[in-house]
């Protein structure tokens, strides 16, 4: 990797973990999951960054190829967007980390001035590299085995100990990615915040190999310790870069508990000052454990760090993730399920393509502060996905990302004036009404 300060790019002062930080603010006393010592797990908070400041708890919205799918950065921040996360594996491959690099990071190549983080690129080698494109079953219940594959896929990705060899699929080139490459890459990316390079596993592992997967991705946590520590001696003229560590262990909470207690203590062989800055709790996780398994993990880790959850959208999700002491969320699904005209609303899941929204003159939600809602109706927006209209992706986008983000708010205005119990069991029984009638 070059490490070379690009042509014309300003001086400034060498980076520092002083320019990150996070501050709690408020605790979930009365409504939310308690640790093993009692204390509050659900927490408000402030995440300190060289870009901005993010008010926690908060969604992410997920900008994979440096960009959110057709929406404009402006547009991100708008409807209220506080960062964006972009993905190393996608951004290594096109247009190259050492473009983004040479165009000042991340954030000035696509024109957004927030926060910005970046995943290590290790989901995205094993879930694509083992067939199952963007999703790694939350519900699987089928046969165990340490070498899944989806059905009639081949095997792109190779796990050793020293890395994964993968092959692109994009074009089948061959590739490697090793701790010290993802963490190369993600510094030339230049996020604020990025993710230690771990070995994604599925819910058809075994337990032995699930057991070897979380040794194998704390002796990589080491080793992405000592290369972030000398990116950041070396690199002086990119602003200091948050390192989060990755908590893996699919559904066994020792496994869980263990890797969390073991990130939060780590440092580096060599860079013995280094630790991790924050924490990312990865992995496939079964939906019914969601919040319990959250629970295990933070219980275990410190209280001056911030937490992320990695690929949660769904708000059932996100009210059990708060109240169990998540900070932080992302997810392509709200932008992928507008894509394909799946919006959502204050009622629950909207089809715009279905044949009771042709005749629809109002708002798709009329609960819904967005531009989308604000200005358009459901039957325009039945029109332009049934015309293939490029802006039907543009609109739909709009109305998802804000509801999220705007959901995620409120979940933290609830925190604050203690209403969260009443705010989340009056907008889960609207959202799931079959589901609250059953319980």
């Amino acid at each position: 990797m070059n490490n070379s300060v690009p042509a014309n790019e300003p001086l400034s002062p060498p980076p520092s973990p002083a320019d990150f930080g996070f501050t709690v603010e408020h605790r979930l006393e009365n409504d939310g999951e308690h640790g093993s010592d009692g204390r509050p797990l659900g927490r408000t908070g402030t995440i300190r960054t060289p870009h901005g400041e993010i008010q926690t708890p908060a969604f992410i919205p997920v900008g994979t190829k440096a960009t959110v799918k057709s929406l404009l950065p402006a547009t991100v921040r708008e409807l209220g967007g506080q960062a964006v996360l972009s993905n190393a594996y996608h951004l290594f491959l096109q247009p190259g980390s050492d473009i983004v690099d040479e165009a000042g990071g991340l954030g000035k190549f696509m024109n957004w001035d927030g926060p910005t983080f970046t995943d290590s690129g290790g989901f995205q080698v094993m879930s694509l590299g083992v067939g199952f494109k963007k999703v790694i079953s939350m519900t699987e219940n089928m046969h165990e085995s340490d070498a899944v594959i989806a059905k009639n896929k081949e095997r792109l990705a190779h796990v050793d100990e020293d890395g994964v060899t993968f092959k692109s699929f994009i074009n089948g080139d061959r590739h490697r990615f090793t701790p010290e490459i993802s963490m190369q890459i993600q510094h030339q990316l230049g996020a604020d915040i990025m993710f230690a390079f771990d070995e994604l596993t599925t819910l058809m592992n075994t337990r032995r190999y699930q057991e070897d997967s979380v040794d194998r991705t704390a002796r990589w946590a080491v080793r992405c310790l000592d290369e972030h520590a000398r990116q950041t001696e070396e690199r002086t003229h990119r602003p200091y870069q948050a390192l989060f560590g990755v908590v893996q262990g699919a559904q066994y909470e020792d496994l869980r508990r263990k890797a969390a207690s073991g990130l939060a203590t780590m440092t580096g062989a060599d860079a013995e000052g280094q630790m991790f800055d924050g924490f990312g709790i990865g992995g496939a996780i079964e939906k019914s454990q969601l919040g319990e398994i959250c629970g295990w993990v933070t219980d275990e880790l410190p209280e001056n760090k911030p937490r992320h959850l990695l690929g949660i959208s769904e708000p059932d999700d996100l009210f059990a993730a708060v109240a169990a002491g998540a900070d932080t969320f992302d997810c392509v699904a709200p932008s992928r399920q507008a894509r394909g005209g799946t919006m959502y609303s204050s009622r629950g899941r909207i089809n715009a393509k279905a044949a009771t929204q042709r005749r629809n003159f109002g708002p798709i939600d009329d609960n819904c502060d967005c531009y989308t809602c604000e200005n358009y109706t459901g039957a325009y927006l039945h029109h332009l996905f049934k015309a293939k209209e490029m802006v039907s992706s543009t609109l739909a986008t709009i109305h998802n990302e804000r509801f999220i983000v705007r959901l995620v708010d409120q979940i933290r205005e609830s925190m604050i004036d203690g209403t969260f119990a009443e705010f989340r069991d009056e907008t889960l029984g609207r959202l799931y009404p079959k589901k609250s009638k059953q319980d």
